[in-house]
């Protein structure tokens, strides 16, 4: 019997799904029996106790499916479909995992100090960084192309440090994380797909099938029926390391061996991550200018924004993943006419604008509320 990738692609899914829904739902039953449940605070947007154990379904469930398949792949073939380099990159890509996997779980039982999780995500970004995925072109942005390796390591460390934290604060409302996550591991599904790197495609298929039974619980679920569930820090940064991951395997691709990529490998790597890639950026600067510490929670974030606009928490997050499937599509459909630079450009600035109309609207509503501040 012939098992070709094609199939495999298939079964990664199927495998994930029902491991996903399946743990999912123990996972709830026990965290409402035990009431282990999230703090609702005053910047939480969430009135009715709610776990935020989730993310503990993500990384034995996407490991456990490349496992399978690596068992299946080798029963029918008689050989091992990672190659050499792969094997390596997977172990230390599972080793990396298993460290956040850990950290967060002990973030969300018992908390752990900033300081703590800088530590343990240097620590992972060193693993990658030893089996060979780090960022060493920036593929011409500003006019730089390749990164000597003394420059590749301290910035390859901070991208995954920055994307782990990225997807770890836009995690503020139902379905805005995962939402955003699921469009990204599709997106990076297909490409590995057609680029035929088949450790990577079944990694973000897996990751794309394990997000979907949580977001229906995330988003659809009833807390009276003991179904709803947040992510947590688990949650996230497990799938902040697995997509750090991809987009710096992704800005690897050499333009000379993958010409579908034209020799914008880089653009097309984070354009589905721009929404928290440049979230986290507007919000530490703009806590360092008012003064306050970079690592204290508030409410400037985005959903926040749109949510003072009057939206419900649902149509914010319709509207912002929205706007991410927008930049996305605008840098693939303008990469290969315009040059990365100009891209970076336009979307900084786009973003920027978008937030000083997002800021005008919202204390323009703030006045016609408040009559004392007319007058």
């Amino acid at each position: 019997m012939i098992i070709t990738p094609f199939h495999e692609s298939i079964l990664a899914f199927i495998i994930g799904l029902v491991l996903s829904n399946f743990v999912l739902i123990r996972i709830s039953i026990v965290a409402y029996r035990k009431r282990l449940f999230d703090d609702i605070d005053e910047r939480k947007l969430h009135t009715t106790p709610i776990p935020r154990l989730g993310g503990l379904a993500f990384f034995p469930c996407i490991t456990t499916t490349i496992l399978l398949l690596v068992l299946e792949h080798f029963y029918f073939d008689k050989k091992f479909f990672l190659g050499d380099e792969q094997a390596v990159e997977f172990t230390a890509l599972a080793a990396g995992l298993f460290l956040i996997y850990l950290m967060g779980m002990m973030d969300d039982l018992i908390g752990v100090r900033y300081r703590s999780k800088f530590v343990g995500q240097i620590a992972c970004g060193l693993l990658l960084i030893f089996s060979g995925v780090y960022i060493d072109t920036l593929g011409g942005l500003f006019g730089v192309t390749t990164l000597p390796f003394y420059v590749s390591v301290p910035f390859t460390i901070l991208i995954i440090v920055y994307i782990l934290n990225a997807i770890n604060l836009i995690d503020g409302i139902d379905g805005l994380a995962s939402g955003l996550s699921i469009i990204a591991f599709l997106a990076f599904g297909v490409i590995f797909v057609s680029l035929q790197w088949w450790l990577y495609a079944y990694l973000a298929i897996a990751s794309f099938a394990v997000l979907l039974p949580f977001f229906y619980y995330n988003v659809f679920g009833k807390a009276q029926r003991s179904r709803k569930l947040f992510m947590g820090d688990t949650g996230s940064l497990t799938i902040g390391m697995l997509l750090s991951v991809m987009a710096i395997k992704l800005a690897q691709a050499e333009p000379t061996k993958d010409a579908a990529l034209h020799n914008q490998a880089v653009v097309l790597a984070f354009s589905f991550l721009i929404v928290p890639l440049m979230d986290v950026v507007r919000v530490f600067v703009h806590r360092i200018r008012t003064g306050k510490s970079p690592f204290l929670p508030d409410k400037n974030h985005i959903h926040h924004k749109f949510i003072a606009l009057g939206l419900s928490t649902r149509r914010a997050m319709i509207c912002i993943i929205s706007i991410s499937l927008a930049y996305a599509l605008f840098n693939i459909f303008m990469m290969p006419h315009l040059c990365i630079t100009t891209l970076f450009l336009f979307d900084l600035l786009s973003w920027t604008l978008m937030h000083i109309i997002l800021s005008w609207q919202i204390n323009r509503k703030k006045n016609a509320a408040d009559p004392a501040i007319k007058k």
